[in-house]
């Protein structure tokens, strides 16, 4: 096919046109019920112009002719109707993708590809024995990570409406359901769309940390809580199915958040929002079991007349009716044959009392897991595997992955934010002026706690102190695993860690040993510190007081990559190569070291943040990186995406699961050009980072970026509590956080962040001979065909004629930057496509550019018309409350049809 225009569904995605046809006629009705039958006419025939429009590859001057000085109501409106059939499309598609799996699993005859199923078979082909995964399988340790950046924060009440949209379709996937059903789930879709559409897409109030934890907790409690123990029953009956047996699984999986400890740039995050959520997430677990134990009480109603039952459980049973005599009080005395029930109810009194820090609460997850792990024995040996064995093993499931904790809290902040308060307590001004070695070496004796930090009464020295005593806190109310990491964003050497180890002694975060209990974790995130990270590890692994910190850590070191600064400092091409060789050069230095390393992966939604699928990063990273442990941010969309229905979120764990094993177990082999590829990599990054920064840092870029691009609509919208800017209110591209910066280039549709730089690399290489090369890396190095992939998709979704409508917003500027952008990018679309041997973006990946093609008619309209409201809003004064409103209705729709933007 060498025609996108002419792409059709394949014969498997059928149904998905079919939904995609019927589920757009019921947004067709919703609207003439809800706006008028003439609003209908008038988006079919913005939507037709925008169809005939793509197909003849004209510019927007159609479209925007149409959509020219709109009252600002009624550009929202549009806007808002235009969003709802993009809900409908991905709702449609992700149904679609429950379909398929459900197709596979009836099928029978291969399993889905990147399944779990799918990666034991590779494996066994490989050589690897049942014997051999039993022993790698403790290893494991996937941990994905929740953050605060919502781009797009969906409102709950939508969410919960959108899972009852899902529900209907579901229920008649399999096309048994009666007329009569049929009509039933068909209403109740109309119901929650049209619920959703008297519902306003995001609140006017900024939202504040505890939004965000409950934005967070829907998807944790709702979903995650749900699907974990279904993922180990798949990974048993994959095991049966391809070993012929199964085996006793440890826990590979568990969670963590950002939410309400990321207190970088945000002064809305200290020590209360630390100790609130993890109060706040305690009581969401416990709930969580509680309400389970409630429903196991009236299953195992087993009498001991009838059938044995463990004389342990028996014993237990008396045990805690003298612990808990006032719960025991309660017990019905009809239920006293009843064991199982018995325990159950004085079980849940228990994690009440836990609640409510009584004594006689549990001390710990394990003496919880403990009593379920009594009654599953008890049923084994009595029967009762069909009984209700397997509805209590699925709570132990989800003891092991949550804990009493839900998800392990992060804390994170600025390096600089540190240097203030040692500076304020040590009362010299010059201490960040200071060198580094030099700061290393004055605060030895407070890292090592042979002195302790005076303190001060200064606020950021305050602040520290509480985020740390909450941490102290944190360890003694809600067990070890509650708090995970301490994240040091722009950390560049010795003294930034070791600051850490300093404040925490100073702030109470000390074991009875001496040591401090925090797996401290320094965050490269520039180009520079990328290329800088292996000689910092090495210079803080030489220092004696880090040293022993890290040996009483297990010898341990989490180090955190940061995709999206290095994205924004250098572009994508130098981010991306930096991260890869990064990752390689880091191993090798703690392989001299003698430690092991975690990688963290802080990415986000959009590529240029380090987004994408996960089975293609994980076998794009280098070899021996992944070594059973995968910890990376879900943020933003991502987050709805892939978390949002239970059996997506199901898939997506097992992908990721799926991915390490094989990683894991059998990397890939070694690959002798490798080395000259390193070379060639080396050179197309410096190439694309001198075009990048060439391009950002030319005079009055940043008045450029502001004029063609709506940041200025970004910034006054209430996406997350933490402001878009790290420092201040300076508006240099320093500091301007990678999420806004992004989020503005894909609602201007240029993307920049996502490719520019990278056509003048790859020119470079070919002009030095090096093209043949270049295509022996595209076929046969997974790093640079994934790279490229990523390319075309951010190419693909992308529109440069939309773009050039934001960019002559900037007046004359325009002249001076958009011939740059058009000449860049068309470089960079020749050289992927050259490369790639595609004739058009997302030749290879047919269902992805259908899927973009599906939501241009509805994107592209949205886009003409943000530029028209954006003109008008800022010649305004950027005072028109109204057109501010149709504003951000717009940069909500383009999100949701675009995705990864963020």
């Amino acid at each position: 096919m060498n025609d996108p225009h002419s792409l059709e569904f394949a014969p498997v995605d059928a149904p998905l046109r079919d939904d995609v046809r019927r589920l757009g006629a019921l947004v067709g009705d919703m609207l003439a019920e809800q706006v008028s039958p003439a609003f209908l006419q008038e988006v079919e025939t913005v939507r037709t112009t925008a169809i005939a429009r793509r197909q003849g590859d004209q510019p927007p001057a159609s479209l925007a002719r149409l959509l020219a000085g709109l009252e600002p109501h009624h550009a929202e409106s549009l806007v808002r109707a235009f969003s709802a059939y993009f809900q409908v499309v991905n709702i449609a598609e992700r149904v679609h993708r429950i379909r398929r799996r459900r197709d596979y699993q009836r099928a029978g005859s291969a399993p889905q590809p990147d399944g779990l199923h799918d990666a034991l078979l590779k494996l066994k082909a490989q050589g690897v024995t049942l014997e051999e995964l039993a022993g790698w399988l403790p290893r494991v340790d996937i941990e994905p990570v929740f953050t605060a950046h919502p781009t797009e924060a969906v409102r709950r009440a939508l969410l919960e409406k959108e899972q009852l949209m899902v529900a209907s379709l579901v229920n008649d996937l399999d096309g048994q359901r009666t007329p009569g059903e049929r009509a039933t789930d068909i209403a109740r879709f109309r119901m929650a769309l049209t619920a959703s559409w008297q519902t306003a897409d995001s609140s006017p109030l900024r939202p504040s940390v505890d939004d965000e934890r409950e934005h967070v907790g829907f998807y944790v409690t709702n979903i995650l809580y749900r699907v974990m123990p279904v993922l180990y029953e798949t990974l048993e009956t994959s095991l049966v199915e391809t070993f012929g047996e199964a085996i006793e699984l440890p826990r590979l999986l568990r969670f963590g958040t950002w939410v309400g400890g990321d207190m970088d740039g945000n002064p809305n995050v200290d020590g209360g929002t630390i100790a609130a959520t993890l109060r706040a997430q305690r009581q969401a677990i416990l709930d969580l079991y509680m309400k389970e134990l409630r429903q196991l009480t009236t299953l195992l109603s087993q009498s001991k007349d009838v059938v044995g039952v463990s004389p342990e459980v028996e014993a237990r049973v008396e045990r805690y009716r003298a612990l808990l005599p006032q719960a025991a009080a309660r017990s019905k005395p009809r239920h006293g044959d009843q064991p199982y029930r018995l325990l159950n109810d004085l079980m849940r009194a228990r994690l009440q009392a836990t609640l409510d820090d009584a004594e006689q609460g549990y001390g710990s997850p394990q003496e919880f897991a403990d009593d379920i792990d009594l009654i599953l024995h008890s049923l084994e040996q009595n029967r009762g595997v069909h009984a209700g064995w397997f509805a209590v093993r699925r709570l132990a499931w989800r003891v092991r992955s949550f804990g009493f904790h839900l998800a392990r809290l992060d804390v994170r902040q600025e390096s600089s934010v540190h240097a203030r308060a040692v500076a304020a307590a040590l009362r010299d001004e010059e201490w960040e002026a200071r060198d580094a070695v030099e700061r290393g070496r004055l605060l030895g004796a407070y890292a090592s706690g042979a002195e302790i930090l005076p303190k001060s009464d200064d606020e950021t020295g305050l602040r520290m102190d509480a985020a740390f005593a909450a941490l102290a806190e944190a360890r003694t109310l809600h067990g070890l695993d509650a708090v995970g990491a301490y994240i040091i964003s722009m950390a560049h050497n010795r003294a930034d860690v070791l600051t850490v180890l300093a404040l925490a002694r100073r702030g109470g975060l000390v074991e009875g040993d001496g040591s401090v209990p925090l797996d401290i974790t320094p965050l490269f995130e520039t180009v520079d510190d990328l290329r800088q990270g292996p000689d910092t590890l090495r210079d803080l692994l030489a220092d004696p007081v880090y040293r022993a910190h890290l040996q009483a850590r297990g010898d341990v070191q989490m180090v955190m990559l940061g995709y999206s600064d290095s994205g924004k400092d250098g572009g994508i091409a130098a981010s991306r190569w930096g991260l890869q060789r990064g990752q390689v050069e880091l191993l090798q230095a703690a392989k001299e070291l003698g430690i092991k390393l975690t990688f963290f992966h802080g990415r986000g939604g959009s590529i240029s943040r380090g987004g994408g699928k996960t089975t293609s990063a994980v076998d794009a990273s280098p070899r021996g990186s992944v070594d059973g442990r995968l910890r990376v941010t879900e943020q933003g969309e991502v987050i709805h995406r892939k978390y949002g229905i239970r059996a997506l979120a199901l898939r997506s764990l097992e992908q990721a699961t799926g991915a390490v094993l094989v990683s894991s177990l059998r990397p890939r082999p070694l690959e002798p050009r490798e080395a000259a590829w390193r070379e060639i990599m080396d050179a197309v990054a410096e190439r694309s980072t001198q075009a990048y920064r060439g391009f950002v840092g030319a005079p009055r870029f940043m008045d450029y970026f502001r004029s063609a691009t709506p940041i200025d609509v970004i910034e006054r919208m209430t996406l997350g509590s933490r402001p878009s800017r790290r420092l201040g209110e300076d508006a240099a591209l320093g500091n301007l956080r990678a999420i806004p910066w992004v989020f503005a280039w894909s609602q201007s549709r240029a993307v920049i962040p996502g490719w520019y730089g990278v056509g003048s690399g790859l020119q470079a290489v070919a002009d030095e001979g090096g093209e043949e090369a270049l295509r022996e890396m595209a076929r046969d190095w997974p790093f640079f065909k994934t790279f490229l992939d990523d390319i075309s998709m951010v190419l693909a979704k992308g529109d440069l004629s939309i773009a050039e409508m934001f960019s002559r917003m900037a007046g004359p500027l325009h002249a001076d930057f958009f011939p740059r952008i058009q000449d860049e990018y068309a470089k960079t679309l020749h050289w992927v496509l050259r490369l790639s041997g595609d004739d058009w973006l997302l030749q290879h990946d047919q269902r992805l550019a259908l899927s973009i093609r599906l939501r241009n008619p509805y994107v592209d309209p949205i886009s003409v018309l943000q530029v028209d409201l954006l003109k008008r809003w800022r010649d305004s004064g950027r005072e028109d409350e109204t057109l501010l409103r149709a504003l951000v209705a717009s940069v909500n729709g383009v999100s949701q049809g675009v995705q990864n933007t963020g």
